[in-house]
């Protein structure tokens, strides 16, 4: 057994400048020297001793370095799982190796000496004080020989370790040192000797810490039960905060299986990814659940819960247990039945599709009252935030049950994309996020076909949304490369999910579903309990196109969409000097054309694609079959059906493909007409991409302004919900822009204009005889409530009168009979319109309602007030109490940003409390961009753009790529201005005068 300084026993006692120097090398055996009476000939005596020693340590030091850099390569390449190791680990060879490869806790990547194969944890969990010991075995490989132990650790105690060999030597191995690096969140064990290639060896860490009430690693929430405050613990280990919670090999390639025990008071229960397997009690008062062994898998899905919820429970008939746990409370209301009811058809509907069963013996769902994120898919034990997956039939609207129905779909589909198969590395996040963000909408079109996610909602809500982001010069690649630990968080964001789910939609349209499946089935089946790359999933598609004879390289198309930044404008033209011929041509696609100029490394290389084009010829009457044409060049001429001068062209039919589209004013003119007269010829899906396209082709300078409102001038005839909401997208949009103007009230006239005919005619939602509003078909009512909000946005008299009235009946008889759909249209109106009485009305039913799904809509509408007063004291009151749940936090300051009167208070209170919303959610950057987009979004102003650049320059942080949005977004607000705003009311003008 080796022998340990007592200095070393807690790994903090080295300081990082002793980290920084250290070679690690064997201790030299002590020196006793004789003191001589003659001091002077001890003095020299001890000089060249130490010169000596200090000769030896240096050539060991070499030789450690050596054998250092030996170790930091990649392994030999045996069979897919090696391959794949070796794929990730040639990210540990940086330009940094030749200074301090003999350093290998400097690096962002472990060494690649080393690979987990199974880890006992013991956890002893303490819900009075919050803390938490524990004992970690962890067995692991020697891959490359190495005296160094470089894993995982952050805001841990370390208090013992040992390392044992599987040799016949019995014993633990010596330690020389150890250490905590804290910039890269890394444990360092160095041994006297070195570990074997192939031998396993076996290390033993006890540890202590708390349980943190950040929302990060294992942490704390609670809620009120009859008056009492219960708490419970939870984990959230995504991307790297498993090693806040056990010391562990905390990257996605080191997967290996876990054995969890859980010791905590007998008041609680607790759950982990795996069934209980045996559970004992002790005399005390405690008791231990020992949980099943699991797959192999990522640290970072690696999850358990103490709580004292209950559950309701569903059986598949595969025989998969599912349990739905929630406070007691909302267990007894049934709340969680409608998650548990369609978690199980789609755990049978994902079996089907990818032809892969279901791997686990169970399924928890784990509703929480806080969460960083919607929610986390961890492999067994999947944890939503309360408002994602509890649900009160009687009070919810359509848009929440659609938006829970898809985060449950979401979170089930990483069972397999995800859980089952893994990304070898962070910059290819979007081969399951991307994918689940994709089947969101595939799931709930097989729960509710009437619906029509996939063709119709994905539009506006993904790809629409998207590509606004993804046209700013601020954008990056779908994969992009991780240097630091910080870029981590950074991938996760709308062009990992959106744009991933819309590359992937237009290629499943390219292959034909069949090819598809049979492409998913392939790669999910090679790569089960293992990770993959994105050139794993290219070819398992090109293979499957191969075998039906259509000789199409995926990875050739595929890396053109994913490893450039942005997407395309396709203008089609048609060629008067050639017979049924058709020019096109494509560009990168760029808001703010002047972005060009100002980053010219960025933009001097060619951006490129190869672009399925479909293409179709209509007249008055018809329209022709699609033909597919894929464009791979600048500018190329193509043969087409055939073309006179009352045709139109039309590109990317039911706009399957990541573009946009531009044709030539007269063949815009013609599609325009074409929507006057007869627009059912043009489907529902390309009238709303029209739509979606022509109005940021002119916001880009592309089209004259007056283009996209006479498109729009249609909508009067139009019956489908859809192309309604793109444009309604599109003027809000405008009115961001135009609101402070002073000619503002035009566009409310046009506007209103465009929309009362389709208000007066679907009316409001019909009552029956008792008094109860009717529910209507999905489409009537989403159209209906689309058209409602527009009105009473801009002004309409007869909505503001209407959602008056229901507002004060509910205020007389303390009985709702608002509609649940448009509660939240009502809601902020009323409080927009009627006096303080009503605001503090509905702050009260706020805090008295206990449907989590209502209590959303009405702190919402609280954000709607004309009372600076009420506005402030709602922004002080989210931030600094207990009142406001901590994920509505941001919602309440970005809609205060959206109400016309507070949108300077919300700026301003943003810059204020910048500190303090930077610690609270400064590591969840997601929720971090997603505030910085929200209260800047509204700032069109030289002045404005200014004070944001300002307020950058002292407090950018690490949410800098969203501030560089942030002032890309302003820049163009302010250009628009400058250079279309006149032309645009001048039309305006002229079409209401005429």
């Amino acid at each position: 057994m080796g022998i340990e300084d007592a200095s070393m026993r807690n790994g903090r006692a080295l300081s990082d400048q002793w980290a920084d120097s250290v070679v690690v090398r064997p201790r030299t055996t002590e020196q006793h020297i004789t003191v001589n009476k003659r001091l002077v000939l001890g003095f020299a005596i001890s000089i060249l001793t130490l010169i000596i020693v200090t000769a030896i340590a240096i050539t060991l030091s070499v030789s450690f370095e050596r054998c250092a850099a030996e170790s930091s390569g990649t392994l030999a390449a045996n069979g897919s799982s090696n391959s794949k190791w070796k794929q990730s680990r040639n990210a540990n060879i940086s330009h940094r190796d030749s200074e301090d490869g003999q350093q290998p806790w400097r690096h962002l990547r472990l060494p690649a000496t080393l690979r987990p194969r199974h880890y006992d944890l013991r956890l002893s969990v303490s819900m009075e004080n919050f803390t938490f010991s524990g004992e970690v075995h962890i067995e692991f490989e020697c891959v490359h020989s190495t005296k160094l132990i470089v894993l995982h650790t952050d805001r841990l105690e370390v208090d013992k370790v040992l390392v044992y060999s599987d040799s016949k030597k019995a014993g633990a191995m010596r330690i020389q040192r150890r250490f905590h690096y804290q910039p890269k969140q890394v444990y360092v064990i160095a041994l006297h000797r070195e570990m074997k290639p192939l031998r396993t060896y076996k290390i033993n860490i006890t540890f202590h810490a708390h349980i943190e009430h950040e929302l990060l690693g294992f942490f704390r929430s609670s809620y009120v039960l009859n008056g009492e405050r219960r708490f419970l613990a939870v984990t959230q280990f995504s991307p790297t905060h498993a090693r806040k919670a056990f010391p562990c090999f905390d990257e996605p390639i080191y997967k290996a299986t876990f054995r969890v025990s859980l010791k905590h008071e007998s008041s609680y229960q607790s759950l982990s990814n795996m069934p209980v397997e045996a559970s004992t009690s002790d005399e005390d008062g405690w008791v231990t659940n020992h949980f099943s062994r699991t797959p192999r898998m990522s640290t970072y899905y690696l999850a358990w819960a103490v709580c004292n919820f209950t559950y309701r429970e569903a059986v598949t008939d595969s025989g998969v247990v599912i349990r739905l746990y929630a406070r007691p409370d909302a267990i007894q209301s049934g709340s969680g039945d409608y998650a548990l009811h369609i978690t199980k058809r789609l755990l049978q509907f994902y079996q089907d599709y990818f032809k892969v069963k279901y791997s686990l013996p169970k399924l928890d769902l784990l509703a929480v009252p806080k969460h960083p994120y919607a929610a986390m898919e961890n492999w067994g034990l999947s944890v939503f935030v309360e408002q994602k997956i509890l649900l009160d039939p009687d009070v919810s609207s359509f848009s929440y049950q659609m938006e829970l129905t898809m985060v449950v779909v979401h979170e089930i589909c990483h069972q397999w994309f995800g859980d089952l198969v893994t990304p070898v590395w962070w910059e290819d996040v979007w081969l399951k996020e991307g994918f689940a963000h994709y089947f969101e909408y595939i799931g709930s079109d097989f729960l509710f076909p009437k619906w029509n996610m996939e063709k119709q909602r994905f539009l506006t809500d993904v790809l629409h949304e998207v590509m606004l982001l993804d046209g700013l010069a601020s954008s990056h690649p779908i994969s992009q490369e991780v240097f630091e630990a910080t870029d981590i968080d950074r991938v996760f964001d709308w062009i990992a999910y959106k744009k991933g789910a819309a590359l992937i939609r237009m290629l499943a349209n390219v292959m034909g579903q069949p090819l598809f499946q049979r492409g998913l089935n392939d790669y999910l089946m090679t790569h089960m309990y293992g990770n993959a790359a994105r050139d794993d999933l290219w070819n398992k598609f090109s293979e499957a196109m191969q075998r039906e004879g259509k000789d199409i390289n995926i990875t050739q198309v595929m890396d053109r969409w994913t490893l450039q930044m942005g997407y395309p404008v396709v203008t089609i033209s048609k060629n008067d000097s050639l017979d049924n011929s058709v020019t096109i041509s494509q560009e990168h696609f760029v808001y703010d054309t002047d972005a060009k100029i100002q980053n010219p490394e960025l933009f001097n290389k060619s951006f490129q694609w190869q672009i399925p084009l479909t293409l179709a010829v209509g007249n008055s009457s018809h329209i022709s079959t699609e033909t597919i044409i894929w464009v791979s060049n600048k500018t190329e001429t193509h043969r087409v059906g055939h073309v006179g001068s009352e045709t139109w062209l039309l590109g990317n039919i039911n706009q399957t493909g990541y573009f946009r589209v531009n044709y030539d004013l007269h063949n815009w003119r013609l599609l325009i007409q074409q929507l006057m007269t007869n627009p059912t010829i043009i489907s529902v899906g390309n009238r709303a991409g029209l739509i979606d396209d022509v109005f940021n082709l002119a916001r880009a300078g592309y089209l004259p302004q007056n283009v996209p409102l006479q498109m729009i001038s249609y909508l009067s005839q139009e019956t489908e919900f859809l192309p309604w909401h793109a444009a309604s997208r599109a003027l809000y949009q405008l009115d961001k822009l135009l609101d402070r103007t002073e000619d503002h009230s035009l566009f409310s006239v046009y506007v209103l204009r465009l929309v009362e005919p389709k208000y007066h005619k679907l009316g409001w939602p019909a009552t029956s005889p008792q008094g109860s509003f009717m529910q209507g078909a999905y489409r009537t009512e989403e159209l209906q409530r689309e058209v409602m909000m527009l009105a009473c946005s801009f002004g309409n008299k007869h909505c503001h009168r209407q959602a008056v009235s229901l507002i004060s009946d509910w205020i007389s008889s303390n009985k709702n009979r608002i509609p649940p759909n448009v509660r939240d249209i009502v809601y902020c109106t009323g409080v927009s319109l009627m006096d303080e009485d009503v605001w503090e009305f509905i702050w009260m039913k706020f805090h008295s309602s206990t449907a989590i799904s209502e209590k959303k809509v009405l702190l919402e509408a609280l954000t709607c007030s004309d009372n600076i007063f009420l506005l402030n004291r709602l922004l002080n009151l989210s931030l600094t109490t207990d009142l406001v749940p901590d994920q509505d936090v941001i919602d309440v300051i970005i809609h205060v940003g959206r109400n016309p009167l507070g949108r300077h208070l919300a700026w301003r209170y943003f810059r204020e409390k910048w500190d303090i919303l930077n610690s609270r959610f400064g590591e969840a950057l997601f929720m971090n961009s997603k505030l910085i987009s929200g209260v800047t979004e509204f700032l069109n102003t030289e002045a404005e753009l200014n004070e944001l650049k300002e307020f950058i320059l002292t407090s950018g942080g690490e949410s800098a790529p969203a501030f560089a949005r942030a002032v890309e977004n302003v820049q163009a607000n302010v250009k628009w201005h400058i250079l279309f705003q006149q032309q645009f009311y001048r039309w305006l003008r002229k079409d209401l005068d005429g």
